[in-house]
């Protein structure tokens, strides 16, 4: 059945109408070809769709039924010009981002908000993951991007791009109630009390690993490495329970947890970075409104 919506705005002309010489007239045509396409379309659904006498044209059992569904097929396909306008100006769609935990408490939760009143017709799917699953993911083309720490691995270099979203620096993250925190204010890490360290594993994220121990190291100690934790959130629970001391980007600090402390050092600590990436080759509209959106915040930020 080759069903045209040319037939279904003749019949439901005629169907509001009641009418086929004011129907005709509405649709700026002659009668006759109008009966003709209804007739065809009556043969073609093998049902009169109206009862025709001298006097009226009223609805048969058949085209009561039909028009209400008729109404709607032609108020959806009216509705598709727009809505291919809408996905190929990025409107809408599906935007697919991973992000690491600290960006959870730092930049995600602002530019969602500013991304969702931008374009409120985007269906955004989160999921949180480590640096190297997020590059993982992306060159198999499963995310469309990613918050991470970089730096990107080099097999990844030819084919992801890469923004710089945030520097922080680090923070101390420590149990509550030890003395080298009686007073308020910065700390130096020769004044705390030799405790395990809770870190990220170095598969995870090298450059943040090495960059915790290359501050414990200029301070002139070497930690003992107690724990290892892939997500920010639970070395801090591991800090609330007392198995150590920790080292997280500033951000964290919004990450509360009854038993922790945050401090800011005395000792010298490099920035922590994270940063967006995304596939070269991926073309998709609304990718590109995101990262046009995102390269505009940081701009005003």
């Amino acid at each position: 059945m080759n069903l045209e919506l040319r037939q279904l705005r003749y019949f439901v002309a005629v169907a509001e109408e009641l009418h086929f010489g004011k129907a005709a007239d509405r649709l700026h045509m002659t009668q006759p070809p109008l009966s003709q396409a209804i007739h065809a379309l009556e043969d073609m659904l093998g049902s009169p769709l109206f009862v025709r006498n001298r006097r009226a044209v009223t609805l048969a059992p058949a085209g009561e039924a039909l028009l209400p569904e008729a109404r709607r097929m032609l108020a959806q396909a009216a509705e598709i010009p727009g809505l291919v306008s809408r996905a190929a100006g990025g409107e809408s769609g599906r935007l697919s981002l991973a992000f690491v935990s600290s960006a959870d408490y730092s930049v995600l939760p602002p530019f969602l908000r500013n991304y969702r009143a931008a374009y409120p017709q985007v269906q955004i799917v989160l999921q949180e993951a480590t640096s190297d699953i997020q590059v993982d993911d992306l060159l198999r083309e499963r995310i469309d991007a990613g918050l991470i720490i970089p730096p990107l691995p080099e097999k990844a270099l030819p084919l992801l791009d890469y923004l710089k979203v945030l520097d922080e620096p680090l923070v101390l993250a420590a149990p509550v109630g030890l003395d080298a925190l009686c007073s308020p204010g910065p700390v130096w890490l020769k004044d705390l009390p030799r405790m395990p360290l809770i870190i990220f594993p170095r598969p995870i994220a090298p450059a943040l690993h090495d960059a915790i121990l290359a501050v414990f190291r200029a301070a002139g100690i070497t930690p003992e490495v107690g724990q290892e934790a892939i997500q920010m959130q639970t070395i801090v629970s591991l800090v609330s329970a007392g198995m150590g001391l920790a080292l997280v980007p500033q951000s964290v600090s919004n990450l509360m947890r009854p038993g922790v402390e945050y401090r800011a050092l005395h000792d010298p600590t490099p920035l922590v970075e994270t940063g967006l990436a995304w596939r070269s080759d991926n073309a998709s509209p609304v990718l590109q409104g995101f990262l046009d959106l995102l390269r505009k915040n940081i701009k005003t930020c």
